[in-house]
């Protein structure tokens, strides 16, 4: 049986990944279906006030009413992680459960994605390696520690467009990866649903010798852990090459 998880995306930066993760998942035999619906970015800028207005429950309803008219999903999930922990552990809660409400299904976002992610992996001490400015890196890191999660190590990178952020490649990505690393991180996390780093999961890990944690990639995850659905993949990392259910 085919599971189909909904994700409601920000903006054209790097929706290509969801594609790849899809693909990659089906050639590994996990039968998924992963279609996407673009929401309204408004403006595009990694700020405190554009994130919480590009995250507000009525831009995302909209993206979920569009969502619902092509496509049967089985759960939803918000890709993006800035805003998402913009509105801190408690906001994001309640911005999640409002969605599922509206959408009738189990629903998340990629900030709760990289907490289960986390937990799923069995580590404690991360790294950050942000594109954000300084400011919104932290606010991640606050999220984080909401959940028990210890920060040992964040990198912000300054950038304030998603637009900017999708141009980047392989050398960008793997550069910003490690020099973001900590020798006290037991993984390093990459918090942007605008980078593109699906192709290169299992080359970062190598390079790092540790797990790397991509927004993409933890979101796809998310979406089938809440359908119970058991996808190995070792194609997209170390998240992948276990059960996504414990």
């Amino acid at each position: 049986m085919v599971a189909t998880v909904g994700f409601l995306y920000p903006g054209h930066s790097a929706e290509d990944e969801f594609p790849r993760l899809e693909a990659l998942l089906n050639e590994a035999g996990a039968q998924v279906r992963l279609p996407l619906t673009h929401t309204d970015i408004g403006t595009d800028a990694h700020r405190v006030d554009a994130l919480l207005e590009m995250g507000s429950v009525d831009r995302l309803k909209a993206g979920l009413a569009e969502l619902a008219a092509g496509h049967p999903v089985e759960a939803v999930v918000w890709a993006c992680t800035s805003a998402s922990f913009v509105y801190g552990y408690e906001g994001a809660q309640e911005q999640a459960r409002q969605l599922s409400a509206a959408a009738g299904l189990p629903a998340s976002s990629t900030s709760f994605a990289f907490a289960g992610a986390i937990a799923a992996l069995g580590v404690s001490r991360v790294a950050i390696a942000a594109t954000y400015p300084e400011d919104v890196a932290a606010l991640f890191a606050d999220f984080l520690k909401a959940t028990g999660v210890e920060v040992v190590a964040m990198r912000g990178s300054g950038i304030i467009t998603a637009a900017e952020v999708g141009t980047w490649g392989r050398d960008e990505v793997a550069r910003l990866a490690g020099e973001g690393d900590d020798p006290a991180a037991e993984a390093v996390l990459l918090p942007d649903t605008a980078l593109h780093t699906v192709a290169w999961l299992p080359e970062l890990e190598e390079a790092l010798g540790k797990p790397v944690l991509t927004a993409n990639q933890v979101t796809a995850w998310e979406g089938l852990r809440l359908l119970g659905h058991r996808a190995v993949c070792p194609a997209l990392g170390r998240l992948f090459a276990r059960p996504a259910v414990s």
